[in-house]
Formats: C-alpha cells, sequence, structure tokens
C-alpha cells in the first residue's frame, strides 16, 4: 500500500498529507486503544498532528480491511481515504464508552467499502442494461433476404396484402425500427402474440414475394 494521508476537507491550514512532516512523538501502537482514543479526541479539536499519528497507527489494517472487502487495490485505497477524511470530520462524535478507537475507524471503512461495491454493481448493471437496449435487433432472415432482393415500393406492395394485424407487427418492426417487445407493447399484446404476427407475416410476404429463405 503506498496510499498518502488525506487532507481533511475544511480542516485548518497545514492538515497532514504523505510525507509532508513526521508526526510528533511517532505513531502510536496500533494495539494502544486508550492512545488511539486519545488521539481522536485531540482530533476532534482540530489538532491535525494527532490526527496523523492516528492514521499511521491505523491505515494498514484499514486498507487492509477495504481491500477485503472490494478486492480491487484502487478501490480499496479510495475507500481508505474517504474513510479517514469521514473519520476527521466526524472524529468529535467518537464515544470510547461505546467502542475502541480502531473499531470506530473500521465500522466506517466497512460501511464505506460496501457503498463501494454497491455503487460499481450499480454502475455494471446500468451499462449492461444499455448494451443490451441499444444493441442491433437480429431481423428474421426472411425479412433480411426480403429487404436485399427487392426494393421499397415492392416490399409495400406485398405488406398491403397482409391481414390488418400482421401488416400492422411488420411495419412496427420493419419499417418503424420497433423491436418486438415494444411492438408487444403499442399492441397490447403478450410478446410471443406479436412475434407470432410478425412471423406469419413475413413468411407470407416470402411466399408472395418468391424470397427463398
Amino acid at each position: 500500500m503506498n496510499h498518502v494521508r488525506p487532507v481533511p476537507d475544511g480542516a485548518p491550514k497545514g492538515a497532514p498529507s504523505g510525507g509532508d512532516s513526521a508526526p510528533i512523538g511517532g505513531a502510536p501502537s496500533p494495539g494502544d486503544p486508550r492512545r488511539l482514543a486519545e488521539l481522536l479526541g485531540q482530533a476532534a479539536q482540530g489538532d491535525q498532528a494527532a490526527f496523523a499519528q492516528f492514521y499511521d497507527a491505523t491505515s494498514a489494517r484499514a486498507y487492509g480491511l477495504a481491500l477485503r472487502v472490494v478486492r480491487n487495490p484502487a478501490h480499496a485505497e479510495e475507500v481508505t481515504q474517504e474513510a479517514y477524511l469521514d473519520a476527521w470530520r466526524s472524529s468529535a462524535r467518537f464515544d470510547s464508552q461505546r467502542g475502541s478507537a480502531a473499531g470506530w475507524l473500521l465500522t466506517i471503512v466497512h460501511r464505506k467499502a460496501v457503498d463501494r461495491i454497491r455503487s460499481v454493481e450499480a454502475a455494471t448493471a446500468r451499462d449492461e442494461t444499455w448494451n443490451r437496449e441499444t444493441a442491433p435487433v437480429d431481423h428474421d432472415q426472411t425479412a433480411e433476404s426480403a429487404h436485399a432482393a427487392l426494393d421499397a415500393t415492392r416490399v409495400r406492395n406485398a405488406v398491403a396484402t397482409l391481414t390488418d394485424v400482421q401488416r400492422r407487427a411488420v411495419e412496427l418492426t420493419y419499417f418503424g425500427g420497433y423491436t418486438h417487445t415494444e411492438v408487444a407493447v403499442l399492441l397490447d399484446v403478450p410478446l410471443g402474440t406479436a412475434k407470432t404476427r410478425i412471423r406469419d407475416g413475413l413468411i407470407r410476404l416470402r411466399d408472395l414475394m418468391g424470397v427463398a429463405t
């Protein structure tokens, strides 16, 4: 891990960032809960050096937890930084009577990590939906053969010989550019019924126009 200390939003000028200055007295032991609680209390009063020491003592555990949850080093880095910024802003709400400072921090890290997973999953789902909805519709081979062999006028004349329900379904699909699902909605019929009408209409066109499948 090679992340830097977060620069707290709204912190007094000179808040610690990666390598600016060594924290006074060095970082406490990660296993010293009393000292970590003291540092958080000092951070709540705006003590940037105290928060830097708290960061140095806990950042390895925080990053490790984030990485175990999100399983992506780059996301884990971002989650860790977000967690420390949140910890700085909310340090006054830490209550040592309710738990350790490290536990309080790791709760924030875990929540941020879970939020990141949900955000990534939601973005992936949106991309998949967009790709699925915008993918070219695979038209029936009969329709492709008809359009390749005959001009639009002959096609429209042939379409005019279809039954009303067949003609409407075919026109919406191949002249209107609607998908089978959209045709079903527009005609207010089940998807299977819409597909049947389209297929029957295309077969009739093939027979009328002598197009081989």
